[in-house]
């Protein structure tokens, strides 16, 4: 199952981006958005994704997501997808020092991340656990 997973979630991002890419097409997005959350389900289960999502204190991220991912299925794309990238980014706050950390790690990406003006961002959001 979690080949499976991995892969519906591969899917989900690349039709999510190259729907962004094809200026917003509300069936591609549409497409990315099932089969990531389907994807994620599968790679950590569904009793665990429904507890990841239904917590109370992230009651209101969660809002902000699957409420995009409806607005997109009803067919305002660019208002679903800015609340879907709000609501993510309230979701995964708390692994994005752990991604900043092992990006840094990564040669090419790690000098990167350490020009002037992009290191100063990605302290930020490295460190900061408090993007409200």
């Amino acid at each position: 199952c979690g080949k499976i997973g991995m892969g519906l979630t591969g899917f989900g991002v690349f039709f999510l981006f190259f729907g962004m890419m094809l200026f917003f097409d509300k069936a591609l997005l549409a497409i990315g958005n099932i089969l990531f959350v389907s994807g994620l389900s599968f790679v950590i289960g569904l009793e665990r994704t429904f507890r990841f999502f239904f917590q109370r204190h992230k009651a209101k991220a969660t809002s902000f997501f699957l409420g995009g991912v409806f607005v997109v299925l009803i067919g305002w794309p660019i208002i679903g997808v800015v609340l879907e990238i709000y609501g993510f980014f309230l979701l995964f706050r708390g692994f994005f020092p752990v991604a900043v950390g092992f990006i840094r790690r990564i040669p090419v990406l790690g000098s990167l991340l350490s020009l002037p003006g992009i290191r100063t961002l990605v302290d930020q959001i490295g460190e900061s656990n408090t993007m409200v």
